[in-house]
């Protein structure tokens, strides 16, 4: 008898917070389903593709095989889908020519439906309606600021067509925990749900490690990197003397909040509270006194930036007002009362954590960072309750209130951390910021200009400007320019491996220009790219590596992404 599982995908609190109640039940066919390639044992799991890590990377490379007739294990160890869109609450950082180019199509589609579920579901008022660009927070990061649950509702939608036609398999709360190898090929992947226990075989030709972290990396047996490389090795302009593998980026535990005038909703007093409201940290160059303060280091100079916090006056400081940066909820674009308040996301300066580095730690370290984070974000949500300046002479803001609902958890803080940096693969090709940073470019080439290096092996585009935030071992801020981008084929192929491919922030970048490769639409370019790469290399029976040797057939495969909607140049490269 054919057994199913159910999931429900849980979008959070459905009380008094909820604007749309929603509880969607995903199928997730039994081990001993026939679907998917399933084994007779109920314990195994096969496909064409298994793909770790549900991310905006992870979604789109089972979207991009999907389409071109491959079977699909999609696991993920949160229960939400959407990556840093979505378990980690971050609205889309991206570049201001995203709504007509610098994108993949099928990015573009999933924004604009996006847009439309809001259209669909939401009292939105006649002109937000009629706006063909509408942002519903309005935040100046993103021209498209937004609940991070629609970004997961919005997903599921798009991967729900497989789940129903038994072509993708998708493994909600599933951990990768060990590898089997043999030789230069990962033959099978051990998860392990993260609740119940149980654990799955997942075997198929080709794996995707489109985890945050990477971590298939050291379980397969891959080739990697992490931290600063040195100046020697790299020559990159902006490189340290001397490489430290220890050198990542802060992660930071997000949260959200609205503000209703006139009520007390006060937390509880962190538990180290007094700790982070006297944190100095310990940067070179300096940092301008404490962290929960409404000053930090300027990004691209490093000198003394202040910031202005205004939930009440939005538009009259000339300072950034931290209340409408990542705002994802502007209640003037909605039908009167929908909302109390605007509802703004908290990923700021003050709360990026640089006291310990994710990568390489163990469980329990691994669980005391992300404790230790979640402290340093409550603090300074009971600071600005208490202790920020108001206009005047007034101190702290009560009516600040932390909305769990929009986590989904019951702490209020996002399902998973912002990661910025991850373990990155030994690819055959590793982009440098001679190849994309505009100062560093400029000395190579001798010449001012306005693209990046031009890769005949692209399989992809993005921009953003290099931007590193301060890391775990006293480096304070590095922002520069860089250039409009390609992504090259050969740094998303390891050197060895031959069936393990990165769809992430682990592809062949440097410390350097990870800066400019981490963000939205990138990992999702990449991930397009990634899923399509296997399909292709499986279908002409050949490996991804001999897909960039073999002139011809790289010259299909291109032409074949680029009929699909990915764009390998921008306007003015020369198109190879």
């Amino acid at each position: 008898m054919n057994r199913k599982r159910f999931v429900e995908i849980s979008t959070g609190f459905a009380g008094a917070f909820a604007t749309i109640p929603f509880s969607g039940l995903y199928e997730i066919y039994h081990p001993s389903e026939k679907s998917a390639g399933s084994q007779d044992n109920a314990n195994e799991l096969s496909a064409d593709l298994v793909i770790c890590g549900g991310g905006l990377g992870g979604c789109a490379a089972a979207l991009a095989a999907l389409r071109n007739n491959l079977k699909v294990i999609l696991t993920e160890e949160t229960d939400w889908v959407g990556g840093q869109l979505s378990q980690q609450g971050v609205p889309p950082d991206e570049h201001p020519w995203i709504e007509t180019y610098g994108a993949t199509q099928l990015y573009r589609d999933f924004r604009n439906s996006i847009r439309l579920y809001y259209k669909q579901n939401y009292p939105l008022t006649q002109t937000a309606r009629a706006d063909n660009y509408l942002n519903p927070g309005d935040g100046s990061v993103s021209k498209l600021c937004h609940e991070p649950k629609v970004a997961m509702k919005v997903l599921l939608n798009m991967l729900t067509p497989f789940i129903e036609s038994k072509r993708l398999i998708l493994l909600t709360d599933y951990k990768i925990v060990s590898a089997d190898v043999a030789g230069n090929k990962v033959r099978s992947l051990k998860a392990v749900h993260q609740i119940q226990g149980k654990s799955i075989l997942l075997t198929a030709s080709y794996f995707i490690d489109a985890t945050e972290l990477g971590d298939l990396l050291p379980l397969a047996g891959t080739e990697f990197i992490t931290g600063a490389e040195s100046r020697n090795i790299t020559r990159e302009l902006h490189a340290p003397e001397k490489a430290n593998p220890e050198s990542n980026q802060a992660f930071t535990a997000c949260f959200a909040m609205d503000y209703i005038p006139g009520e007390d909703h006060l937390i509880e007093k962190p538990r180290d509270f007094d700790y982070w409201s006297n944190f100095k940290p310990d940067l070179k160059p300096s940092w301008p006194g404490k962290l929960l303060d409404l000053h930090y280091s300027n990004p691209a100079t490093l000198e003394t930036k202040e910031l202005a916090f205004n939930p009440e006056k939005t538009d009259t400081s000339p300072l950034l007002n931290l209340w409408t940066y990542r705002r994802i909820i502007n209640k003037n674009n909605f039908k009167p009362l929908t909302f109390q308040s605007d509802i703004t996301i908290v990923n700021w300066p003050q709360n990026d954590f640089m006291s310990g580095n994710l990568i390489g730690a163990g469980p329990e370290e691994f669980k005391k960072l992300i404790e230790s984070s979640k402290q340093l974000s409550l603090s300074l949500l009971y600071w600005l309750q208490t202790e920020a300046p108001r206009p005047g002479n007034g101190r702290g803001w009560p009516g600040l209130r932390l909305r769990k609902d929009i986590m989904g958890t019951e702490d209020g803080l996002a399902k998973y951390p912002y990661i910025r940096e991850s373990r990155r693969i030994k690819a055959l090709f590793t982009i440098l910021e001679e190849h994309v940073g505009r100062e560093n470019r400029s000395l190579i080439t001798g010449k001012n200009n306005n693209t990046a290096a031009d890769f005949y092996d692209s399989v992809g585009i993005g921009y953003y400007h290099i931007d590193l935030h301060p890391s775990c071992t006293g480096n304070n801020y590095i922002d520069f320019d860089s250039l409009p981008f390609q992504i090259p084929l050969g740094a998303l192929i390891p050197e060895r491996i031959e069936n393990l491919i990165p769809a992430n922030k682990n592809i062949g970048t440097t410390h350097i220009t990870n800066g400019c490769y981490r963000l939205h639409p990138v990992e999702w370019n990449i991930g397009e790219s990634a899923g399509s790469l296997i399909a292709f290399a499986m279908n002409k029976k050949v490996t991804p590596a001999k897909v960039r040797e073999n002139k011809n057939l790289l010259l299909d495969f291109q032409n074949l992404i680029r009929s699909q909607g990915i764009e390998t140049s921008w306007p003015g490269m020369q198109e190879k």
